[in-house]
């Protein structure tokens, strides 16, 4: 389940601060866009004025010597306006766009650094739609609405100041209306800000479920379930098209309310200043000027009601955005790393290691285990035992709520995590290539691998012989899941992997044989032997065959080591592993 955000402040604080923070290394050409947007509301006023100035002055005395250089000021104003928002606009979207891929990048690194827990609470598709949706809502406010509620405020004011300075009266008539457009905003927002949080939510959870069944997909159509799963689709999408309709309905009437108010202010005015033109505190130009003026008055108190909505939404995403940006990973580094020991030995300490996914359902209760360095260790059990846990806590996935953890003797919480990725490498039970050639997902980013160790590593680990059945060999593209190779293909490859990049830590194999067809098991085990010699190895295994030679074998049950012996020992003491052992023989007979 997807937790909601949490914040002491408002959304409107949270918008504003993570903006701020976003765009404060680029303020230099927001500045610029600032000073032109000042030009540009001074120019919108002039045109209403240059009118009023041809009705009352050359058209009423029909002097049209004096209407042409007024009429090429009212086209040059135009123009200039074209231009000077041409360029604001360029420069306001240029400090946004970078802005924004610099919040992306950093939203990226942040998800990237956190522990394991972290995404056990927030679902991939969730996570997704933040550094897409999200990110991409608040880059269409800085592109459209920023633009938009910037501009039409200056304009709101500067027409304001300008109608007062010319007849207080007209500007009286349309300023009155000014109050009720606010009050009907105030009344719809919080409707508005409803719906849009609903309508996120629900679209959030459609990203979610589409990414897991996605990937899912061959095992719903080998079980027959694509018709469940689609009618489970269907009551999610049903449920974002009810909230987007809502949401819809909720600004459609927002936007015609506004709009029917400010046809009854233009109403007032035309009334109100056909009075003062008769009457005489007014003119013919005058009035006309204001209608213009009353245009410019509403339609930005309109178009900023239009922003409303985008707005809102940036609320929502701002708020998710935060909260991830906010979220601290509960595997930090500590301020004075300690470095690991050279030559690194191996040396595995567990001393009363408690931990839980849940605070009521504990995982391991009190583990007490060494092993020696260059021991080659097996741990087996029935699934949920707390194996695959402790592989976690052995990687520095998660942190035991209580107890520690040595790896020649320093606790892993002292060392840099970095440091530690390099001296323990796990290869789970279905391996992750990554889009890219074989050498890539060999050496992993790290381009500093030479091109002989990815060669020699795939001839280590017997990945050599597939790769160089291909038509590119190690410059063969692997697509995305690693859907071009077999389950055995990438098994080998991981093997490959952690021989270039981690060729003396500790290894540790998550039922790395389980899914994997007989031939390339026996390539798999025998590039195993290959490097288990000399390096600390822990295996997690279901079918015991594969564990025999192993030095030791623990037995996890509930989270306890029951057993801990090896092969033979554990045959004569007659106890779990012996059981289990008989058992998987007779099923494979």
């Amino acid at each position: 389940m997807t937790p909601k955000p949490r914040s002491t402040q408002g959304p409107d604080i949270i918008l504003f601060q993570l903006m701020y923070h976003a765009v404060k290394p680029h303020w230099r050409p927001l500045a610029i866009a600032f000073v032109l947007l000042g030009v540009t509301a001074g120019l919108n006023v002039v045109p209403p004025s240059l009118l009023q100035w041809a009705i009352d002055g050359p058209i009423a005395t029909g002097d049209t010597a004096d209407l042409w250089p007024i009429t090429a000021l009212y086209g040059g104003t135009a123009i200039a306006m074209f231009i000077i928002q041409y360029v604001y606009s360029y420069y306001l979207q240029k400090a946004g766009q970078r802005a924004l891929s610099d919040m992306r990048t950093n939203l990226f690194n942040r998800i990237m650094s956190q522990d394991q827990a972290f995404f056990h609470r927030n679902p991939v598709g969730d996570l997704v739609t933040r550094l897409t949706s999200d990110v991409d809502t608040l880059s269409a406010l800085i592109s459209t609405s920023a633009v938009t509620i910037v501009t039409e405020t200056a304009t709101l004011l500067v027409t304001i100041i300008v109608m007062f300075s010319i007849n207080w009266r007209l500007a009286l008539l349309v300023v009155a209306v000014l109050p009720i457009l606010v009050v009907v905003t105030n009344y719809f927002s919080a409707r508005v800000r409803s719906s849009s949080t609903g309508e996120r939510t629900a679209l959030a959870r459609v990203s979610a479920y589409l990414n897991e069944q996605l990937q899912g997909i061959p095992v719903l159509q080998v079980f027959g379930a694509q018709h469940a799963s689609t009618a489970k689709f269907d009551g999610f999408n049903n449920a974002y098209r009810n909230a987007l309709i809502v949401l819809r309905r909720h600004s459609a009437l927002f936007l015609m309310v506004q709009e029917f108010i400010a046809a009854i202010g233009l109403a007032m005015l035309l009334y109100g200043g056909g009075q003062g033109v008769l009457s005489g505190w007014a003119t013919l130009g005058m009035l006309v000027a204001f209608i213009q003026y009353a245009d410019r008055a509403f339609q930005p108190v309109l178009r900023l009601s239009e922003q409303y909505n985008a707005v809102q939404i940036a609320f929502g995403a701002a708020d998710r955005i935060q909260y991830t940006l906010s979220e601290a990973s509960s595997i930090t580094a500590p301020e004075v790393a300690t470095p690991p020991t050279n030559p690194f030995t191996g040396d595995v300490k567990l001393e009363n290691v408690h931990f839980s996914y849940n605070a009521d359902q504990p995982v391991l209760r009190g583990i007490d285990l060494h092993i020696p360095a260059g021991q080659r260790v097996a741990i087996v059990g029935p699934t949920g035992a707390g194996k695959s846990s402790l592989i976690g806590l052995l990687a520095r996935w998660y942190d035991p709520q209580q107890g520690r953890i040595l790896l020649d003797d320093i606790d892993i919480r002292q060392l840099d995590p970095l440091a530690l990725r390099g001296l323990v490498s796990v290869i789970p039970q279905d391996p992750v290539t990554f889009e890219g050639d074989i050498a890539f997902n060999v050496r992993l980013y790290r381009d500093s691998v030479p091109y002989q160790t990815i060669l020699d590593a795939a001839q280590t680990s017997n990945a050599a012989a597939f790769i160089e059945r291909m038509p590119a060999q190690y410059q063969s593209w692997v697509t995305p899941n690693g859907a071009s190779l077999s389950a055995g293909e990438r098994q080998l490859l991981a093997l490959a992997r952690a021989i270039a990049l981690q060729p003396h830590g500790i290894l540790i194999l998550d039922e790395a044989t389980s899914s994997i067809d007989t031939t390339t098991e026996s390539l798999v085990q025998e590039a195993l032997e290959r490097l288990f010699k000399g390096r600390t190895s822990i295996i997690i295994a279901h079918r015991l065959a594969t564990v025999r030679s192993a030095d030791r074998i623990l037995v996890v049950q509930q989270g306890l080591i029951v057993e801990d012996g090896s092969h033979s020992e554990l045959i004569a003491h007659n106890g779990i592993y012996a059981k289990l052992y008989a058992h998987q023989l007779i099923d494979s007979a």
